[in-house]
């Protein structure tokens, strides 16, 4: 510009612009850089490609800043400097990176969504486990009058079940609060709709144990009829067929069959975190063991996944326990956990265990 001769007063007034225009800029790019500063870096594609718009901004810019003087302007026009920095760096390059960061933006947040969808999917699986273990679904009356419906599992007071729960309760409802003068903590939920959508889970991830199957089907009857009568009537009959279901080789392992739901996986770390135990001895003895009230055949279908050949223990009333010593069959179970983590106190007992071994 400054060579298609400009008067000396003219001249003098764009440099004095180019060199203003030139303060908030600077200040936009020690704004950028701040930010990243004050804030939690992680070194993704995208943020890769906007630290290197800035890097290619800012050389750029100061090749702005010296063409603003109106000499050096006239000495450097048609000259490598003009069109390598200026051109090259501030309309090239940094719009590339600009465009590859956009595109990288979009792949990181169908990535994201991804990773979370695929995230909520399994605190959902685990969330069956861990009810089957530990949970309750339960059908109340409020002076014979109203039916009242509830869902809970109830855990010891300890942070790592506490954040558990929050969780649990982020991605599926309910709430969590702490009870028995601190010693409990608990998720419920008791609002009939959200149980309505909550039992959808159900119906995606069926329950696996024959007493929680008979309380939900329970549950599901009280829903549809909303007759009080009808509960008071039934209420002591919601067992009656938990020896049908325990009986019903629903697993095919009668037929030497096993097949196994494609969420027991992650059904699977959930019960453990209700009902596994890690054991550390100091003989060096450690081991890892499993129980469940009544149903037996889910011990055989836990035995079998886990391919050992420990016998089943029954060692009171109607409990089943499997308790496994054999490094392989630990290692197993290792594997399994790294790929389906636990979430709870169970998930700190496990890192304990796991560096004894």
């Amino acid at each position: 510009m400054y060579t298609v001769g400009l008067d000396v007063d003219t001249r003098a007034y764009f440099t004095a612009a180019t060199l203003i225009i030139a303060v908030p800029t600077g200040i936009k790019i020690f704004s950028w850089l701040a930010t990243c500063y004050g804030g939690s870096l992680h070194l993704t594609a995208p943020m890769l490609f906007a630290l290197g718009f800035v890097v290619l901004f800012t050389i750029g810019g100061l090749s702005g800043v010296v063409l603003a003087n109106a000499s050096l302007d006239i000495a450097f026009h048609d000259t490598i400097f003009i069109v390598s920095y200026s051109i090259l760096f501030i309309n090239t390059m940094a719009t590339v990176f600009s465009i590859n960061n956009e595109d990288n933006l979009k792949s990181d947040i169908k990535y994201k969504l991804k990773k979370n969808n695929s995230e909520i999917e399994y605190i959902k699986m685990f969330w069956v486990g861990l009810m089957d273990g530990d949970g309750s679904i339960q059908v109340n009356h409020w002076r014979k009058s109203s039916l009242q419906y509830r869902l809970v599992i109830k855990l010891s007071n300890i942070t790592s079940n506490y954040k558990m729960l929050v969780k649990i309760a982020k991605f599926i409802g309910g709430n969590v609060r702490i009870t028995g003068k601190n010693k409990d903590v608990i998720w419920v939920i008791n609002d009939k709709e959200d149980i309505k959508n909550i039992l959808n889970i159900f119906d995606i991830y069926p329950l696996l144990t024959s007493k929680k199957i008979c309380q939900l089907k329970f549950l599901k009857e009280c829903l549809l009829r909303e007759s009080i009568d009808w509960y008071l009537s039934n209420r002591n009959n919601k067992y009656n067929d938990q020896m049908f279901i325990i009986n019903s080789d629903m697993f095919g392992l009668e037929k030497n069959n096993l097949v196994l739901p494609n969420y027991f996986y992650s059904w699977f770390s959930g019960f453990i975190e209700a009902e596994g135990c890690f054991s550390i001895r100091k003989s060096n003895n450690h081991s890892f063991s499993i129980g469940q009230n009544d149903d037996i055949y889910l011990m055989n279908v836990i035995r079998k996944y886990i391919n050992t050949t420990n016998i089943i223990r029954n060692p009171y009333r109607n409990f089943y326990s499997i308790e496994i010593y054999k490094k392989e069959t630990l290692k197993f179970i290792i594997n399994h956990i790294k790929n389906y983590p636990l979430l709870g106190e169970k998930a700190e007992s496990f890192n304990k265990w796991e560096q004894k071994l």
